[in-house]
């Protein structure tokens, strides 16, 4: 039999992931790359964001260009750039997704306004 307490643990594990927590039992590998990016890129600039990484990578966290050697979901060039966001860059979504938030903010302003040169050039 449950305890009183389990159970109130259990729905507040349940609320948590309702409000789209993550309950403290759930593996950090286990989200998406989009799921990630949910969580760290503001709302009004998600759907940009998403715009770019799904044309520059289809959310592979280790799409790599043979043309360029471009890597990673924002395809970064070189790809080791993203090192300044994390020394596992080469495998974490959650590095890369950081890192390319950063990257639109400081060169665009934002990924809406990324999001409007990729439409533009078919490139960022």
């Amino acid at each position: 039999m449950r305890t009183s307490a389990a159970i109130l643990a259990g729905a507040a594990g349940l609320t948590a992931l309702g409000a789209g927590l993550m309950p403290a039992t759930a593996s950090a590998a286990a989200l998406s790359p989009k799921a990630i990016a949910a969580q760290i890129v503001p709302a009004n600039q998600l759907a940009s964001f998403s715009q770019i990484i799904s044309h520059e990578s289809s959310w592979n966290v280790k799409a790599t260009n043979p043309s360029s050697g471009a890597y990673g979901l924002a395809q970064a060039l070189p790809g080791s750039k993203m090192a300044s966001a994390g020394s596992d860059w080469r495998t974490n979504p959650r590095t890369q997704i950081k890192w390319a938030l950063n990257y639109m903010n400081t060169r665009y302003g934002s990924p809406n306004a990324a999001w409007v040169f990729w439409q533009n050039h078919h490139w960022y």
